[in-house]
């Protein structure tokens, strides 16, 4: 074998050592920059604009279940909101209608199955609530249709999950 052959087999087998240990590290590199997003949940999606949540399943009906004696409260705006977190604050399921969260700045929350906080909108006609139980949201905006009072700002708790 002379050095010229020599030579050439050398540099052969250097770049085929080098080429196959770059195809190698590929997959690794490549599952590094894919990561868990466990650690933080994505931003909030702001879907209130052509969508309402309402609570149908705890909402008493006019024609079912309130007899003609029993007074009734429409509650709208802030009201409406404070009283849908009420009823959902303790639920063990996610999305709409499970758990509700009331954010840092009066708004109310829940999120969905990927964890993004999805805001919620009080339905525009109200909710309509036996006197009795609308009682404790009297001092809030929308109260039956009052448009004066207390928002969600001052109810905020001072540790609210982050999103």
């Amino acid at each position: 074998m002379n050095i010229t052959s020599y030579l050439k087999s050398k540099i052969a087998t250097r770049f085929l050592a080098v080429l196959l240990s770059a195809l190698l590290t590929v997959p690794l590199l490549s599952s590094c920059t894919g990561g868990s997003r466990t650690a933080s949940p994505p931003p909030p999606v702001d879907d209130t604009a052509g969508r309402t949540v309402s609570d149908r399943t705890n909402q008493p009906q006019a024609k079912k279940g309130l007899s003609t004696g029993q007074k009734v409260a429409i509650l709208a705006g802030a009201a409406a909101l404070y009283y849908l977190y009420n009823q959902h604050k303790n639920a063990q399921t996610e999305g709409a209608q499970g758990k509700y969260y009331l954010s840092k700045n009066g708004r109310v929350y829940y999120r969905d199955a990927e964890h993004r906080a999805h805001w919620v909108t009080p339905p525009s006609e109200g909710i309509r609530v036996p006197e009795s139980e609308a009682q404790q949201y009297r001092d809030f905006q929308g109260y039956n249709g009052r448009t004066t009072g207390r928002d969600l700002s001052d109810v905020a708790p001072t540790s609210a999950p982050a999103f």
